[in-house]
């Protein structure tokens, strides 16, 4: 370690090794980063799913599940009741079923009081059933949720989820098998509901206190173990489609997903996996691309940490859950359909599993891709690709202060050699044969004075004093400091909107695109920007920094992490000290492009464009900077409600690096010969 940081030692091989290739070393680990996460898709590195835990015994029973009548008539009288309640939940007839069948019944109310500015308070209110183990103390429990729609929602009615829900209930409570109690849960306002719910069966809060009032739970169960949130659109299926993702980009065991594909396959109903089919393809290419648009598809909805169910909000209490997702035919693939009595079999043969377990899910992966609903691809063989694009990073950092500590060793090392010139002088005149080495005093003066000048045309950049290293921290502290504004002053943007009668997200959307714009005056502030060693100790800085983030997010959420540093790698190697005035200003407007808010704008028009590609160009940038406002304003909110880190971490440590790596792109060119000499001269006189 000595010889990358102790000036005092000469230059090893590995350091001037990297001083010598470091651009050549990062543009391959680049490369190699791309080429390791596109191999993934391939059938020799990813995997079959298997199951570890054994206690699970998929599908070895037989179906006791009875005939779907019962579940019919459930779904025709919760239509019937659904038409007297137009814009809320039918609490009546659902207590009613609840306690009919059996089940300890009991109701949750919620608040949600404004989050943001001035707005109205929401109320709903949870319907939940207990069904008590007959063979075990209520130690242990499992969940089978269901989100309910009124005939107004914009989503898909569950009006069949429920259904099947009351069938499996009035079932499952004449068994006597049952090792841990089951909870009935019917929720209002999709996840708000079950978030609200969550929060008061911990007795906990997960969001900004004094938003979600959760309220408290008359009954509870054991610890929860596993749940199933079930959302069927139809009587009819045609197919499933079986949903992961959760908050922050967390999953369940897969050993939970691998159980519910299975007993599906068993009971013969097609089942997906994002909305995609297993296919078998005789082209190897045609067989990776198909794999290929499947693991995108998961990267791209994982790195937004916005779950795509209602079981996405169970993952940060420790309860494996998934979501089971039934859709109507729709004229594509398989057009066999099943009824009723079939996803009742689903339900026992899930339920039945889950019961057999002597402990929570601990023995498969918890971190994992799939390209498939049978393949996916463990921690271990996708790391690497984000270890790579973060090495890049990491070389470019090291290489900056190597070459830094050269020149600081190399500028030490002449003042040396001038110390030991003239203490040899000395030396020599104190003996006579002075006269014969020098004719007079004067020359020596001469040839100390023309060495000297020497030494500072070489050595002309100024050695780092200590103020200018205690202003690069400063800075540095100062622009973290700006991000932690920008974190926690939504409320305070609302508010001044407000005053003019301008809508939140038009007022979130403009104010920190003015925040932003202020913000690109900061380096005409910075005291040491004309000095290249303090702008190289601020690169290294900002670059470990970075690399860190990556590091740091990968270990949860690998989607963010690889998509951020795919993007943001390319321009970073670009900011560099530069004698072209043409290259810096295309590293200006480069960065420029890549600021977050700009990356979000693009991001979301891009999306517009193509869902609706039918309209013109001037209505989609409409469409697209309406959704931007959208999303900046529910990113904010799924932060305080939900505790969402995306729209956290992105003004407390993105804004703020992007901002230092934005100051260097300031850089002073590097000195020619010409102005060291100038430099010295003046410092001469």
């Amino acid at each position: 370690m000595g010889l990358l940081t102790d000036p005092n030692c000469e230059q090893g091989k590995l350091t001037k090794a990297l001083l010598k290739y470091y651009n050549s070393l990062c543009i391959l680990f680049y490369i190699a980063g791309i080429i390791c996460f596109l191999t993934l898709a391939s059938k020799e590195i990813n995997a079959n799913t298997y199951f570890s835990e054994n206690a699970l015994l998929p599908g070895l029973v037989k179906s006791e599940f009875p005939d779907d009548d019962l579940a019919k008539r459930f779904y025709i009288e919760l239509q019937d009741e659904m038409k007297k309640y137009d814009n809320s939940m039918p609490y009546p007839w659902l207590l009613a079923k609840f306690q009919q069948i059996g089940l300890d019944t009991f109701t949750h109310n919620f608040s949600l009081y404004p989050a943001i500015g001035k707005s109205q308070t929401f109320t709903g209110k949870n319907v939940y059933g207990i069904l008590r183990a007959p063979r075990a103390a209520s130690t242990e429990a499992l969940i089978l949720s269901v989100p309910y729609r009124t005939p107004t929602s914009p989503h898909l009615t569950t009006a069949p989820s429920i259904a099947i829900l009351l069938a499996f209930a009035k079932f499952a409570i004449k068994e006597k098998y049952w090792a841990k109690d089951i909870i009935f849960l019917v929720t209002e306002h999709e996840q708000l509901g079950i978030q609200a719910w969550l929060e008061a069966y911990h007795e906990t809060q997960c969001g900004t206190e004094g938003i979600l009032a959760s309220g408290d739970l008359d009954g509870r169960a054991g610890s929860i173990q596993a749940a199933i949130n079930l959302e069927l659109h139809t009587d009819k299926i045609a197919h499933i489609d079986i949903k992961i993702e959760g908050l922050n980009g967390q999953l369940p065991n897969l050993d939970l997903f691998n159980l519910v594909t299975k007993i599906c396959s068993k009971e013969g109903i097609y089942n997906t996996f994002k909305m995609r089919e297993n296919k078998e393809y005789r082209s190897p290419y045609k067989d990776w691309s198909h794999s290929m648009i499947t693991l995108l598809s998961m990267v791209t909805s994982q790195a937004t940490g916005i779950p795509d169910g209602n079981h996405g909000l169970f993952h940060r209490f420790g309860i494996e859950a998934l979501t089971v997702e039934g859709y109507p035919y729709s004229g594509k693939g398989n057009n066999w359909k099943v009824e009723f009595l079939i996803m009742g079999r689903i339900l026992e043969g899930v339920f039945r599993s889950l019961n057999n377990l002597l402990e929570k899910f601990h023995q498969s992966f918890f971190f994992y891709l799939l390209t498939s609903s049978n393949r996916y691809v463990s921690i271990g063989h996708y790391f690497p690709s984000i270890a790579a694009i973060v090495g890049v990073l990491y070389l470019r950092a090291c290489a900056k202060w190597c070459n830094l500590q050269k020149k600081t060793s190399s500028s030490k090392k002449e003042e040396n050699d001038w110390d030991e010139k003239q203490e040899e002088a000395q030396i020599i005149k104190g003996h006579q044969r002075v006269q014969m080495v020098f004719q007079n005093e004067k020359k020596l003066k001469e040839m100390g004075q023309d060495f000297k000048k020497k030494m500072k045309i070489a050595c002309s950049s100024p050695e780092m004093e200590k103020s200018q290293i205690s202003d690069v921290i400063i800075i540095f502290i100062f622009t973290h400091l700006i991000g932690i504004i920008l974190m926690n002053c939504p409320n305070y943007i609302v508010q001044i909107g407000e005053m003019f009668d301008i809508t939140k997200e038009t007022s979130l959307f403009y104010g920190y695109n003015l925040a932003s714009l202020m913000l690109l005056t900061v380096p005409f502030f910075v005291p040491f920007k004309k000095n290249i060693e303090a702008m190289a100790i601020m690169n290294v800085l900002a670059l470990l920094e970075l690399g860190t983030f990556l590091i740091c997010v990968a270990m949860n959420n690998f989607s963010l992490a690889f998509l951020t540093g795919v993007l943001y790698t390319p321009f970073v190697l670009l900011i560099n000290n530069s004698n072209s005035r043409l290259m810096s200003v295309v590293q200006k407007i480069s960065w420029l492009c890549v600021h977050p808010i700009v990356v979000l704008i693009l991001t979301v028009t891009v999306n517009s464009y193509f869902v609706f590609s039918n309209e013109g160009i001037k209505a989609v940038l409409f469409r697209g900077i309406k959704s931007t406002q959208e999303a900046l304003l529910y990113s904010i909110l799924d932060s305080m409600i939900y505790g969402n880190w995306l729209f956290n971490i992105t003004t407390a440590i993105l804004i703020p690096n992007w901002l230092c790596f934005w100051i260097l792109t300031f850089s002073p060119k590097p000195p020619s010969y010409e102005d060291k000499e100038a430099d010295a001269k003046k410092k001469t006189e």
